[in-house]
């Protein structure tokens, strides 16, 4: 009996009986396609990108799809998952929490005004332990602080402006899914327009005016990432979104100019109020 060796895209299949041998990185991949389409019907971007609202009345009408993309994040295997790249295995992560989020809010809307409204005097809703995901039943902050942040794997600040708390003051929800193949420029996309909203970041009386995410999570801004090691260094690589950099000499503070100090660390910092109002069309 003469056999055939047929090489397939998806790995090498060998004999009468095509027996597999199927690369795991092509055989898990993993489809967002019915989160982009739900972002792109109900994720509304306003102030060129800056910030976003949600049509969370739009967005139940379609909840029995956002479910089944729940239930396809569900079925993820931890064993295929760990065989995934980096940048694979983060997309899969920020979109469980935004759209967990999502259908968190949907629980109750419309009545409540804000995510806190899902807590209670002795747990927050980010430890509410309701979602099946890669082998437990997990939290939003199981996913963002163990999973993400704490699991050593990614060391990415930039995760802080792509998660999203369904709040005003929280950084946009970008209105597409993110992809491994799309991620690196996403994050430099949300990050950049975070930054560059003067509701939230600006420069005031000598200092630089920041949201309260830089001081909940200092210290992801201070691991490395990008050659940063302070959290002056990480804003110092965003100058110009942070407007600091005008033409010219740019901002001047006591003789030297704010980028000038913000790089040797000697620019005052202070922090926003943060909007927990949840983020709707209507708001």
């Amino acid at each position: 009996m003469k056999y055939q060796v047929k090489k397939t895209l998806r790995g090498v299949c060998y004999g009468v009986l095509l027996l597999c041998v199927v690369t795991p990185s092509i055989a898990a991949e993993f489809s967002h396609r019915a989160w982009n389409n739900l972002l792109q019907k109900h994720v509304v971007m306003i102030q060129d990108g800056q910030a976003s609202r949600v049509d969370y009345a739009a967005m139940k009408d379609d909840r029995n799809i956002l479910q089944a993309y729940l239930a396809s994040l569900s079925a993820v295997d931890v064993k295929v998952f760990d065989s995934w790249s980096k940048d694979q295995q983060l997309a899969l992560l920020i979109n469980a929490y935004n759209a967990w989020t999502i259908d968190l809010i949907l629980t109750r809307y419309p009545d409540l005004e804000s995510i806190k409204d899902l807590g209670s005097f002795f747990s927050s809703p980010w430890k509410k332990e309701f979602i099946p995901f890669l082998g437990e039943t997990r939290s939003l902050d199981n996913i963002e602080h163990s999973l993400i942040r704490g699991s050593g794997r990614y060391n990415e600040p930039r995760i802080h402006f792509a998660v999203n708390c369904a709040s005003i003051g929280c950084p946009a929800l970008l209105n597409s899914a993110y992809t491994a193949e799309k991620l690196e420029g996403q994050l430099d996309l949300v990050t950049q327009n975070f930054l560059s909203d003067r509701s939230r970041n600006y420069f005031s009386n000598g200092e630089l005016h920041i949201s309260p995410i830089f001081k909940w999570y200092k210290t992801d801004f201070e691991q490395g990432w990008g050659g940063a090691e302070s959290l002056s260094s990480f804003l110092a690589a965003y100058v110009d979104v942070l407007g600091l950099s005008a033409p010219g000499p740019g901002i001047i503070v006591n003789g030297k100019s704010a980028v000038a100090r913000l790089g040797d660390g000697s620019l005052g910092i202070s922090y926003t109020d943060y909007d927990w109002d949840l983020n709707d069309v209507g708001e």
